[in-house]
């Protein structure tokens, strides 16, 4: 399983872009960042796991949950 070893570099690209569309002020692209960022939290819990850090699988639910909130409010703002 040592090819679970290389998650965390598309987990950090997937992290990084996702930071800076949500800095947009395009609506659409803040979208994509929420997407992003939830696709990256996914990673690296799929990479936490793997390592058994289990106080990153904690911290990326709970930044998913805040992502969550921003995705829904960023919907509000568009309407």
């Amino acid at each position: 399983m040592a090819y679970l070893d290389w998650v965390q570099w598309p987990a950090m690209l997937v992290t990084v872009l996702a930071a800076w569309l949500i800095g947009s002020q395009q609506p659409q692209r803040r979208m994509s960042g929420f997407v992003c960022f939830s696709l990256s939290n996914l990673l690296w819990v799929i990479w936490g796991a793997y390592s058994g850090a289990y106080a990153l699988i904690v911290l990326q639910i709970c930044l998913f949950l805040m992502n969550l909130r921003g995705f829904r409010k960023n919907q509000r703002l568009r309407r």
